[in-house]
């Protein structure tokens, strides 16, 4: 039997072509949260029709399981199967048809990608069952929303007997065959803020008689993120930025109500944590001066996501075997709800060049997104990879454990 990373990579290069005619259907067929019904169908079909046991989560998305049914390691795959009510401005020909509906974040790679993981993995499942080495498939419903569909997977036991899981994320500031890898913070807490103020209103030439409820509001805007900086040790790298402010509807009226809404954004879990009493103390004493009442709610959304350094090494081995290059890659204050898994197990995300090499740079959640779809198959290989370098780890790693080598 050829080595198991080549067999993985021929698998992979045989079905590219239909790995790209299903991404090119997601496509065209974006869903948004909890409601990527058809695409969860779809993919059911396939993997069952190549004989891989499915098991459907309450709502959306799937699990799927490989190799041996006890094994004495198990290996989780993610991706995520939404898509963002974003407008898509391409002129691709297999462009969104539901409208103000894209995947400008690139999940119909994910997707497509882990699907490809899947079909190679299951033309190597009886080496797998040999050394006792499972892979955990988790196609979850999603991402995008608060609280996101990771955590609606972890209620659903689907990472029950799980290792260590590993994920890609499109990256479409690096060249497609380039994989970044980090080991500690590659993304970031993300918390949605919502300051809402109340106060008595008037007639703007008498401020004097109201509670200027629109000037306190600005000073929240302005001052808040400023004293936070001064609170907040700066290792943190805390980034408070508003995406929404609102207050008033006339020139000549001071409102009674104002709110301003965005995302407060860290790197550091242990300053997370306790963040919530800090802003509420901040906004409080902003407002003070100008007798308002502040309600502040924050929605905690996602811890960062920590790669563990043994799986960037597994990640590092999968991303060699696949043929493509590993790439340094930055820390980003992007939220993602990975990190949730990785509050139960190790694991690791990478990040999947998608830029045409020589192409224009485009940005996730835009809907002028353009992917090269070479990423598919790099993408597809790197999982696969991911479950033989981390599985031959941790059974070396066991007393007693044989090995698993990636040249098998």
């Amino acid at each position: 039997m050829p080595p198991l990373f080549d067999e993985i990579s021929r698998v992979v290069t045989e079905s590219e072509g239909e790995l790209i005619d299903f991404r090119r259907d997601l496509h065209q067929h974006p869903e948004l949260g909890r409601a990527e019904v058809r695409t969860t169908r779809l993919l059911a079909e396939r993997l069952e029709s190549e004989g891989i046991a499915v098991h459907r989560l309450q709502g959306t998305g799937l699990v799927a399981d490989i190799g041996a049914p006890e094994p004495v390691v198990r290996i989780g795959l993610r991706a995520d199967l939404d898509a963002l009510p974003i407008r898509e401005q391409t002129d691709l020909e297999f462009a969104s048809r539901t409208d103000g509906v894209s995947h400008a974040c690139g999940h119909d790679v994910h997707t497509t990608a882990l699907l490809g993981a899947a079909l190679a993995l299951k033309a190597v499942e009886e080496r797998l069952r040999d050394h006792g080495v499972a892979a955990r498939l988790v196609f979850q419903p999603a991402e995008e929303l608060m609280p996101g569909g990771a955590e609606d997977v972890v209620a659903q036991d689907g990472l029950v007997g799980v290792d260590r899981i590993f994920a890609l994320h499109c990256d479409p500031s690096l060249d497609v065959g380039h994989v970044g890898l980090r080991v500690g913070p590659i993304t970031a807490a993300a918390d949605h803020i919502d300051v809402t103020l109340t106060g008595r209103g008037g007639h703007t030439s008498r401020p004097h008689l109201t509670q200027d409820l629109t000037y306190a509001l600005s000073k929240v805007v302005t001052d808040v993120p400023a004293a936070l900086s001064r609170r907040i040790d700066p290792r943190a790298a805390a980034a408070l930025v508003w995406g929404s402010i609102h207050s008033g509807g006339a020139h000549n009226v001071i409102p009674a109500t104002g709110r301003a809404t965005g995302t407060l954004r860290m790197l550091d879990v242990e300053t997370w944590e306790g963040v919530e009493k800090l802003l509420d103390e901040v906004v409080h004493a902003v407002v003070a001066p100008y007798g308002v009442a502040a309600d502040v709610t924050i929605t905690k959304g996602v811890p960062p996501v920590v790669n563990d350094a043994a799986c960037i090494d597994a990640f590092t081995a999968a991303v060699v075997g696949a043929g493509a290059t590993v790439a340094p890659t930055p820390q980003s204050l992007g939220g993602e709800d990975f990190a949730w898994y990785l509050t139960h197990v190790p694991g690791a995300m990478a990040r999947l060049g998608t830029r045409r090499p020589g192409g224009p740079t485009y940005d996730l959640h835009r809907g002028d997104l353009v992917i090269d779809e070479g990423a598919i198959a790099v993408g597809a290989a790197t999982l696969a990879g991911c479950v033989l370098a981390a599985a031959a780890h941790r059974l070396l790693a066991r007393p007693g454990g044989g090995p698993l080598t990636t040249a098998e």
